[in-house]
């Protein structure tokens, strides 16, 4: 059995209706082959790809792509927001409390059950976030030493 293939960055832009340009390919290429980056980590791999662009522009397009559903945005509290190629399953975030790495982890029950409150209050949901803290294994090590 074989993984899902993951459309190439110019293949997905046009699926989602967006204009294929290269600071977006390389963008979306970017975040795909990071691990939960934050906007300057995302505009420094964007200009190694396509030389000088804006951090406004880098904004603007992880707005559209975000909106689009083709990068998904994370925002821990006391930390400032990371991007993930990471979209369209049931997933939650581990986050360290001393070095703020951040880690996917599968939710436990499986398809999408965090998405049954307990009371919707009439609430239509269509997101749930999970945010588990810790310390990573690097920290833990150092603390206990």
């Amino acid at each position: 059995m074989t993984a899902p293939r993951t459309p190439a960055a110019a293949d997905a832009l046009r699926g989602a209706g967006l204009r294929v340009t290269s600071a977006r390919v390389a963008l979306l290429e970017t975040v795909r082959g990071g691990d939960h980056l934050g906007v300057e980590a995302i505009a420094t791999g964007v200009r190694e790809r396509v030389g000088q662009v804006s951090l406004q522009a880098v904004y603007d397009a992880l707005h559209a792509l975000t909106a689009a559903g083709l990068v998904r945005r994370i925002e821990p509290p006391g930390g400032p927001a990371r991007y993930e190629g990471r979209v369209g399953d049931n997933h939650h975030h581990l986050v360290c409390r001393s070095c703020g790495t951040v880690a996917d982890v599968d939710c436990a029950t499986g398809e999408a059950p965090c998405l049954t409150a307990s009371d919707d209050h009439g609430f239509t949901v269509d997101e749930a976030e999970v945010i588990y803290w810790g310390l990573c294994p690097g920290c833990s090590t150092t603390r206990s030493a």
